[in-house]
């Protein structure tokens, strides 16, 4: 997190450094333990557009700022609902054997035929090496009351959440944050999660590894704003809140 022009470089907190994460240079360091099947293929992705739409190109690449995507949607295809997905290849043995295996035990009585795909964020937590896990809890206004949580200077943490898909599959799932101290933008970054098909069962993904900044100017409070959307700038999830970066942990 950069809290003066020259400590840019060294910025890093909840995500916090002005950067994408997107596509395959973390696929490793950031990850989802899935207890179904998550429709994250890219290959056949564009073999069938019909069944996960083509990703817009603003889930692939990160701009600067946050505002710099607004009025830039891009059109996609048509939206079309798992049975219609399912149905509209049947006569294509190799695709509806790859659709069977993309789409997992999917119950189609319960996701009915609805095109919106729904995504319920269950659970946030974040995670450091040696520390019990500090869980935020999720307000529904989407704005904690006073301060969301207190992260130590110079440490390591990652961001690790829970949530169900509904539905529909939901394309290009992504999370962005931005960052402000003393009223002045300092960061914003932008995660993208994957693509995922409905399912009973919760996915859990854990983001990669940051540090958080250290000194006298990287101490104080911030404020700071993360969402969830999808390719079609849906929004599942925006939170509002406050944090500190301190000496020590809270409570330390």
């Amino acid at each position: 997190m950069s809290l003066a022009a020259e400590a840019v470089s060294s910025s890093k907190s909840m995500g916090y450094d002005e950067k994408s994460n997107e596509g395959e240079e973390n696929s490793e360091a950031s990850k989802t333990k899935i207890t179904g099947k998550a429709a994250t293929d890219e290959g056949n992705t564009v073999e069938s557009a019909e069944l996960v739409r083509k990703m817009s190109e603003s889930s692939i690449y990160a701009t600067e700022d946050e505002e710099d995507e607004e009025g830039k949607k891009i059109e996609l295809g048509p939206q079309y609902t798992l049975k219609e997905q399912i149905e509209k290849d049947k006569d294509d043995e190799s695709l509806r054997r790859w659709k069977e295996q993309l789409l997992g035990s999917v119950d189609f009585n319960s996701v009915g035929e609805t095109l919106e795909p729904d995504v319920k964020i269950l659970s946030l937590a974040i995670k450091s090496t040696g520390r019990p896990d500090i869980i935020l809890p999720i307000p529904e206004s989407g704005k904690p009351k006073g301060l969301w949580f207190t992260l130590k200077e110079g440490s390591q943490y990652s961001l690790q959440f829970t949530f169900q898909v509904s539905n529909n599959i939901v394309s290009g799932l992504r999370y962005t944050n931005t960052v402000w101290k003393a009223g002045l933008k300092v960061d914003s970054a932008k995660e993208m999660i994957g693509t995922f098909s409905p399912q009973a069962e919760p996915y859990t993904h854990e983001m990669h590894e940051e540090t958080t900044p250290s000194g006298m100017f990287a101490r104080g409070s911030y404020s700071a704003r993360s969402k969830f959307v999808d390719d079609d700038d849906k929004c599942y999830l925006e939170i509002n809140y406050t944090f500190d970066i301190r000496k020590e942990w809270q409570g330390a």
